[in-house]
């Protein structure tokens, strides 16, 4: 016998059901509310949300493939759609979502979903409506802080090009941006798509015409050779060459195109700072000394060209970024779940994180508020020390986090990168956001784990 469920949730938002629907109808919200705990990918979907545009996803289950075919239906500008499965893993679904104007130019978000579990899967009914849940908490809780963060720009769209644009952090940005009616065009290696957006550009042999700038507002750049992994001579090459060319070949690029971008974004870390045990650090501070604090302060050094030309320039020293999605958290999920996870070596080394949705406001507000210019510290204003790391992910987790991993295994395993980037004490707050009267999303570590994990409601 077949199982009907039905989950729905409601929400006011501080904008017009017309640009509520707006944002949902804009190119990235479908990957901008994909809960980063799924993984899922967006193979294809129609450019417009207008009647029987349709969506396929594939939904990644470990092995296993689940394709998912939705069109919409019953679509009105500014008041709502429905979506329906054609293809996916249920007997019937129906999504509706609704947009009602309410009072001082808001609106309240419904959803509703309804769907049929396949025959025999009744036993499933309560984990499936917690999952269905969780989802919608999550989509609600992004949809109306991001829907406030674009409402508080008061400025026109911008045509934004973005480097390394599959990468972790760019591959999240676009959908903000898009989302928010900016324009993206992406800086690629390989011979760009007809009618995709794309420019060639070649960061190892310095590639990238400064016509091929012109009409664009604003460069974010993340460009660069992934630091994850054991560092040998060669592999310490090709990281720091990868970030000091690439940065300079572009920032050259921008500083001689005419009509060309005004801002540069360069994606820094907090790896500038280095090894400091105890010692609070801002912007202000200076470098440290090791691997990591010259790539950080050469990559930095690199779009200075920009900058001599008058562009705005805004170094963003990225801290630990907190996302299922890829990163630290993604590698450590595994054996926390596993109950096997806890603190690395002693436990005691300040660890600086940042929410990925605060990663993301942070990029946001460097690019669309012309007052932001030089260093900004991507931190949360309250890091921890790694034990207290270990333990607040296993109670997110709701599992323990007794099973610490020596500093020698750690070193055996990684060379110098486990001194630099696992083991160094980094105690770096954002005071020059904080100044800026930003106001973080998820300021503890606590809340800003059970987010990105779906362990806790939104309200």
């Amino acid at each position: 016998m077949s199982t009907a469920l039905s989950v729905e949730r409601s929400t006011p938002l501080s904008v017009s059901s017309e640009e509520a629907f707006a944002w949902h109808a804009r190119p990235g919200a479908l990957e901008r509310l994909i809960p980063p705990w799924l993984e899922i990918e967006v193979p294809r979907r129609d450019p417009n949300l207008v009647e029987g545009s349709r969506a396929e996803l594939v939904i990644h289950q470990g092995p296993l493939r689940v394709h998912w075919t939705a069109e919409h239906r019953n679509v009105e500008p500014g008041r709502g759609f429905d979506d329906i499965q054609l293809r996916g893993p249920f007997d019937q679904w129906t999504h509706r979502h609704r947009f009602e104007p309410a009072g001082a130019g808001g609106s309240i978000l419904h959803d509703h979903i309804h769907c049929v579990l396949p025959r025999g899967a009744g036993m499933l009914r309560r984990r499936v409506t917690r999952e269905l849940a969780r989802l919608l908490s999550y989509r609600h809780a992004v949809t109306a802080a991001d829907l406030a963060m674009h409402a508080a720009v008061k400025r026109p769209p911008l045509h934004v090009a973005v480097t390394g644009a599959s990468g972790f952090i760019a591959s999240l940005l676009i959908p903000v941006l898009t989302t928010g009616g900016h324009r993206v065009t992406r800086l690629v290696r390989r011979p760009p798509r007809e009618g995709q957006g794309e420019i060639r550009w070649d960061p190892a042999g310095g590639g990238l015409r400064p016509e091929a700038l012109r009409g664009i507002d604003a460069v974010v750049h993340f460009a660069g050779e992934n630091i994850a992994r054991r560092w040998t001579e060669r592999r310490k090459r090709a990281i720091l060459e990868s970030r000091q060319s690439g940065t300079r070949l572009l920032a050259e690029a921008i500083a001689q195109a005419d009509g060309g971008p005004r801002t540069l974004i360069s994606a820094s870390a907090i790896g500038y700072y280095g090894e400091r045990g105890e010692e609070t650090l801002t912007e202000a501070s200076s470098p440290g000394t090791g691997f990591l604090p010259e790539v950080a302060q050469a990559w930095e050094a690199a779009s200075a060209p920009a900058e001599a030309s008058g562009v705005r320039v805004v170094r963003i020293r990225i801290g630990l970024p907190l996302s299922p999605a890829g990163g630290l958290l993604r590698r450590m999920l595994l054996p926390f779940r596993l109950g096997a996870g806890g603190r690395l070596g002693s436990g005691k080394q300040w660890m600086s994180w940042i929410g990925a949705d605060d990663l993301l406001g942070v990029f946001y507000r460097a690019l669309t508020d012309e007052n932001v210019r030089g260093v900004l510290n991507a931190t949360a204003p309250e890091p921890v020390r790694n034990a207290v790391f270990a333990r607040e992910l296993g109670k997110a987790l709701h599992r323990p986090a007794w099973l610490p991993v020596p500093a020698p295994a750690l070193r055996l395993l990684f060379g110098q990168m486990a001194d630099e980037a696992i083991l160094a004490s980094t105690r770096v707050l954002p005071e020059v956001l904080t100044r800026s009267g930003y106001r973080f999303r998820h300021p503890t570590l606590g809340e800003a784990l059970r987010h990105v994990l779906g362990t806790t409601a939104h309200r």
